[in-house]
């Protein structure tokens, strides 16, 4: 935990901020690439990217707000301190969806290529945002119930947990979201058909997300069952069981069309 980077003068840098930022501006870097390298305008995906990040931040706050209604309710002034962690990152993509809609409409760009090229770069910005999540000392895990893990003391970390030994939850998340951008790397030159990468990385992440829940100890980040099916965790349900027929639908549509051109 390492909530300060460094200070200039009296305003401090913090090393959520800058991770964040670090990650955003790599994942734009490896986006404007693959842009490139299919023929898309890459300058319409540079500003994509940027006005995601924006509207992704919005969404993931607002979601983290909702799951804590009554608390933000007593301090409201809260609701801004961002520097502080407190995203549900599920809520980022919901909001940036109806944009994504408007945004390919008005530039003409083909969407499932641009998702596709979205689904390579998000998991590397995300990778970063949790290591951010560690430096900041939210969405920590649950005690290990021995002398390893990772103890804070961060007045994010509920009081009984702080000084504890708890599951290293952002660095294992922030170890396979690694893991989920190179695979996406590598499956880009063998998709079968436009989308098929955005629903690898939907399904994937979904399943790397819920099992992480297991392990989470932050109790604040809201549950449909109690302690039992926590909020991320029934949208990754959600996510999982839509992509999956939209991910049949899609290849047996792109194998048909194939065998219709071989008989031409």
């Amino acid at each position: 935990m390492y909530p300060i980077l460094f200070e200039i003068g009296r305003f401090p840098i913090h090393t959520y901020g800058v991770l964040i930022a670090t990650g955003f501006l790599l994942s734009v870097w490896v986006s404007k690439k693959e842009a490139m390298r299919i023929g898309i305008s890459p300058e319409r995906i540079v500003d994509l990217g940027f006005w995601s990040l924006l509207i992704g931040m919005l969404g993931s706050r607002l979601l983290y707000i909702i799951t804590r209604l009554s608390y933000f309710a007593e301090h409201p002034l809260e609701i801004f301190y961002v520097w502080e962690g407190g995203l549900v990152f599920f809520g980022g993509p919901l909001l940036c969806f109806p944009f994504f809609l408007w945004y390919t409409k008005k530039y003409n760009l083909p969407r499932w290529k641009v998702l596709d090229i979205c689904a390579t770069a998000v998991p590397l910005a995300h990778a970063f945002g949790r290591l951010g999540c560690l430096s900041a000392g939210c969405c920590y895990g649950k005690p290990t119930g021995a002398n390893w893990g990772i103890r804070f003391y961060s007045d994010l970390v509920e009081t009984h947990l702080q000084g504890v030994y708890l599951y290293p939850t952002q660095m294992l998340e922030s170890f396979l979201l690694f893991l989920l951008f190179l695979f996406l790397r590598w499956k880009r030159f063998s998709k079968k058909f436009d989308g098929e990468l955005l629903c690898w990385y939907a399904i994937l992440y979904s399943l790397i997300r819920s099992m992480i829940e297991v392990f989470r100890g932050d109790t604040i980040r809201g549950f449909v069952i109690p302690d039992i099916l926590s909020t991320s965790q029934f949208i990754s349900i959600l996510i999982i069981l839509a992509t999956t027929v939209f991910y049949f639908a899609k290849r047996n549509q792109a194998s048909a069309s194939l065998v219709s051109k071989r008989k031409k």
